[in-house]
């Protein structure tokens, strides 16, 4: 058979084929391969199609066949399997700080990964019209900056602004330019915060990335003194509640034992508990010293209590009274 135009594109027709229309239930039979590149405009022999599958099989892609009334070929296992394309799916669509339209383009790329038919099944799970998304579209460039110059030790300049009640973005520092020795990137109650340290504040300080603007990565490096060479992120955000700073403190709370999860949650496991009374435990652990923190005591109500210091429940008591005084 003389050959036809576009036979040293054969190959790749077919693994396209293969990838997008077969998985482990649905393949695709010799003559359903042959017709398919005839419709491509590529004249085929089954000798030449077994030549290539069994090139596709040496260069490791897993080419099977299975046999029902006829042969069928089909691609197993992949660089991704279903399961975890429906993990990362649900990881994309749930994050708050990826805007609405990047999360469709991700997912749609994430679709693209499996077969058209397995596709189906992740874009059933699509429902990000309704969830609360972040508005600021560069933010999915700024964490790339902001990895870049953190892998390359080298500071950062940006703009940073708040919302007013008309949603208008206001910027800080009459819109001048932070710079920051950046450290770390942390997903923290569905937001992204980078991590820096600040000469000016000789302290960390913590800033929203999809309240950033105009990120710049500097030729100048980072400094490279103690408080940057021995930050430890994780446990910085163990004690750091929602990213709002505060003192340190070592707390002791009476806990009911409904909440054993939830503080376990929030402290880790390495919290220190000892049973108290039949119906509560006590709890020690390092926390800081924030409005933030009170409000995430206050959703237990009267489940949680603080023992000591005695200078912290003194000041949450006093936050509950402000509360209380403004809502009467």
């Amino acid at each position: 058979m003389p050959k036809s135009a576009n036979q040293k594109l054969k190959i790749l027709y077919l693994l396209n084929m293969l990838l997008e229309e077969t998985d482990e239930q649905k393949g695709l039979t010799m003559a359903g391969i042959i017709a398919r590149l005839e419709a491509a405009g590529i004249r085929a022999e089954r000798k030449s199609v077994y030549d290539d599958i069994n090139s596709l099989k040496d260069f490791g892609y897993d080419v099977l066949s299975k046999r029902d009334k006829t042969v069928e070929y089909y691609i197993g296992s992949r660089e991704f399997e279903l399961p975890e394309l429906k993990l990362l799916v649900d990881a994309v669509q749930s994050s708050k700080f990826i805007t609405e339209r990047k999360s469709t383009e991700l997912i749609k790329k994430l679709s693209s990964l499996t077969s058209r038919r397995q596709a189906k099944s992740l874009q059933r799970q699509v429902f990000v019209a309704n969830r609360i998304k972040a508005q600021n579209e560069s933010i999915y460039y700024n964490v790339d900056a902001l990895h870049t110059a953190i892998l390359e030790r080298r500071k950062v300049s940006f703009k940073y602004f708040d919302y007013d009640a008309g949603k208008n973005r206001v910027f800080r520092k009459n819109e001048g330019d932070y710079v920051a020795d950046p450290l770390g990137l942390s997903w923290n109650d569905e937001n992204y915060y980078l991590i820096t340290w600040s000469e000016k504040y000789d302290s960390y300080v913590h800033y929203r990335v999809d309240r950033m603007a105009g990120i710049t990565v500097l030729d100048e490096p980072r400094g490279d003194g103690a408080k940057t060479e021995n930050f430890d992120i994780v446990e910085y955000c163990k004690r750091v509640f929602n990213m709002f700073g505060g003192d340190d403190v070592r707390v002791e709370l009476t806990v009911d034992n409904s909440l054993i999860n939830p503080m376990i949650d929030r402290f880790g496991k390495d919290v220190i508990l000892y049973p108290k009374s039949d119906d509560a435990v006590r709890i020690i652990a390092d926390a800081t010293r924030s409005n933030t923190f009170f409000a995430w005591l206050a959703q237990f109500g009267g489940k949680v209590r603080i023992d000591a210091p005695d200078s912290l429940r003194e000041e949450y008591i006093k936050h509950l009274k402000g509360i209380i005084k403004r809502n009467k």
